[in-house]
């Protein structure tokens, strides 16, 4: 699926679980479990996690066809990301959910924030994110 992370196993996860990487985003990483976070904050916290280890090919996997770009951009030079808050996770219907997030990070010296609220499906029981919200 993507190539493999670099972290060791008892690393804490980015995304902010009290868990080591290898025992939450990691799994869906790389292993039989790729891919296949089991909902909508799962996939949306691998996903940050996977920005974090500049993992494009799986933010490409996880990304609804529909949506999805031909190709990520290399992250910019000094990128930091440092953490992620989840505000809200919900199912929307039996195969939709929405996921409230803020992503903070540091570039050039200069903190900043990325709130969003994504919106997932599920097909043939893979969850897949598909794009940001607008704003209300």
């Amino acid at each position: 699926m993507s190539r493999t992370p670099s972290s060791a196993p008892d690393d804490a996860c980015p995304c902010g679980r009290p868990a080591s990487y290898a025992q939450c985003c990691g799994r869906y990483h790389a292993g039989p479990q790729a891919g296949q976070a089991p909902d909508p904050e799962s996939l949306m916290r691998s996903r940050y996690t996977a920005f974090v280890k500049d993992l494009r090919p799986y933010l490409l996997e996880t990304w609804h066809a529909s949506e999805r770009p031909a190709a990520i951009e290399p992250p910019e030079p000094g990128l930091k990301w440092l953490g992620l808050t989840v505000r809200e996770a919900r199912l929307t219907g039996e195969d939709e959910g929405t996921v409230s997030f803020v992503a903070r990070y540091k570039i050039g010296g200069r903190a900043h924030r990325l709130e969003e609220v994504s919106r997932f499906v599920r097909e043939d029981g893979v969850w897949r994110y598909v794009r940001a919200l607008d704003a209300p």
